[in-house]
């Protein structure tokens, strides 16, 4: 069964076959997490939780308030390839597997700071 990897240059880390990516927006600091699960046919987007609307992170339309977040269920076809771009300038993506939470530096090698990984590709890996 395929599970999804990071790729930052020649540097490889496996992730699990579901995760969620998550991070707080730089202006409005209104939190966005995604859930994703590693299928042999590509990367599905099961779920979207926006904590808040504004600064160009507005819920999809068809999302329900649950809690703090606006949670949809995109219908979107298995992605190849996500772009995860890391400027250095705003805090780094959380990786979550198995209910703990981890920032991608920390996945990445230690000497290889944001600009320097950037981009950083999520793909499969078998």
């Amino acid at each position: 069964m395929p599970v999804a990897c990071l790729v930052a240059g020649a540097y490889v880390a496996r992730l699990a076959v579901m995760f969620t990516l998550a991070w707080t927006h730089s202006v409005a600091k209104s939190e966005w997490q995604e859930d994703w699960r590693a299928t042999p046919g590509g990367l599905v987007l099961d779920a979207v939780r926006v904590e808040g609307s504004g600064a160009g992170m507005e819920p999809p339309d068809d999302a329900v308030r649950e809690g703090r977040f606006y949670v949809a269920h995109p219908r979107l076809p298995p992605q190849r390839e996500v772009l995860l771009r890391r400027s250095g300038a705003t805090a780094d993506w959380r990786v979550c597997m198995d209910g703990s939470c981890r920032p991608m530096g920390a996945l990445l090698p230690v000497d290889l700071p944001p600009a320097d990984a950037d981009p950083v590709r999520l793909i499969l890996c078998e």
